[in-house]
């Protein structure tokens, strides 16, 4: 399936990174950026036909591929001063790259690439900043039983705040953290049909506008996820994926076969 990747934003909760013109697609987790690691999780599952709503900072994603080199990450032979790659990342993957407006909205993207789908039954969409180990093939077999329209990942609250309840004269009766609420989250990853774009109007909202319309019919599938999730939309979730990446500790990272626990490869300083 094609995947289309919402990465033109402007990030503005990524702006105390070190430098504030690397879009948030771009920032780093462990020697690769994060939308390498995103695109890597679809490619596990098989589907490596990519379309990346471009905006802000469109440039910095286009010379990262363009200038990509597969020796960084893979080992390789070198005979005659030709090299032979032992295992290779993106050599199998088609990237398309489209100009989707600096300020355009998520849905406003989706529209401008609706003709790069062809005549697809189903595509994959996401926001290109959170990382999981959710089985993707599992939710996409689930919308096609259900014959939905669309599916949205559903996730347990992440917030660590905790909720108060309290009396009219201010004595707090319950403290509860949001986390243990029975309310489920966006997770930001999407199975959809051509049939969305029936309920996206020009400047329209992914969620507000398709997924509302959606639900309203009773054409929406909720595929709820309770293992690992980890957003990256601020400074702070992306250094802490990064330092989960440098202690080992990847769930997300299922092409390596490895578990949560055991070490990855060392970083290869060199890498892009």
């Amino acid at each position: 399936m094609k995947v289309v990747l919402f990465c033109g934003g402007h990030g503005m909760r990524m702006r105390n990174s070190a430098d504030d013109s690397v879009p948030k697609p771009m920032q780093m987790v462990g020697p690769r950026p994060l939308i390498w690691h995103v695109m890597r999780y679809y490619a596990h599952f098989g589907h490596t036909e990519f379309i990346l709503c471009l905006g802000y900072g469109a440039t910095h994603i286009k010379e990262y591929f363009l200038e990509y080199r597969e020796t960084a990450s893979n080992d390789f032979v070198m005979r005659d001063g030709e090299v032979e790659l032992l295992d290779a990342d993106i050599s199998d993957w088609s990237i398309t790259f489209v100009d989707t407006g600096i300020d355009s909205a998520i849905g406003e993207r989706l529209r401008r690439v609706r003709r790069f789908l062809g005549d697809d039954e189903y595509f994959l969409a996401n926001y290109a900043d959170v990382l999981t180990d959710a089985p993707l093939n599992d939710m996409i077999d689930e919308v096609k039983r259900r014959g939905a329209a669309a599916s949205m990942m559903l996730v347990p609250p992440q917030s660590s705040f905790h909720c108060v309840e309290a009396t009219e004269d201010g004595v707090v009766t319950a403290i509860t953290p949001v986390s243990e609420f029975p309310i489920w989250e966006n997770g930001g990853f999407f199975v959809l049909t051509p049939e969305i774009f029936d309920h996206l109007p020009e400047g329209g909202d992914l969620v507000a506008d398709v997924c509302g319309a959606l639900t309203r019919q009773a054409r929406l599938f909720a595929y709820r996820h309770t293992g690992f999730w980890k957003p990256a939309d601020t400074f702070k979730e992306r250094a802490e994926l990064d330092a989960r990446y440098h202690r080992g500790d990847c769930p997300w990272m299922l092409w390596e076969g490895r578990e949560s626990d055991q070490d990855l490869p060392e970083d290869i300083s060199a890498a892009q």
